[in-house]
């Protein structure tokens, strides 16, 4: 048999094949969504966990009079520290919590004191 046949017939099987598994030679790769803010029900509190050195959410939306409890969920230490020094937790260890009431709408950015490049923000709306 001429090795030009074996080819095809190589390429076909494969082909073939990949197809009866779902898969396309020419699909493209999936992306994931971009990350949207996380918003909070009205009247409930609010959670952010601190995990991986990062703020989960990183941008929170709630409504005024909402409570917003942080939990350390790293191994090291981290703060949860107001940019305009409207408050500041201290430290906090692994599985310790913070929480704050925003009364007033407004913006307000956070970051940890311990590890500067963790920053956070949390939207409140009336």
């Amino acid at each position: 048999m001429n090795t030009k046949w074996i080819a095809v017939a190589l390429m076909t099987i494969l082909t073939l094949g990949l197809v009866a598994c779902g898969a396309s030679p020419t699909a493209a790769p999936k992306t994931e969504p971009a990350a949207q803010p996380t918003s909070a029900p009205a009247g409930v509190g609010a959670e952010v966990k601190i995990t991986n050195f990062a703020f989960d959410p990183p941008k929170l939306t709630v409504r005024a009079g909402t409570t917003v409890t942080w939990t350390n969920q790293d191994g090291a230490p981290h703060t949860i520290t107001s940019d305009a020094g409207d408050w500041d937790s201290g430290q906090l260890s692994k599985g310790q919590s913070f929480s704050h009431t925003f009364d007033q709408a407004g913006t307000f950015a956070y970051h940890c004191a311990v590890h500067p490049t963790m920053t956070g923000t949390i939207v409140v709306t009336q």
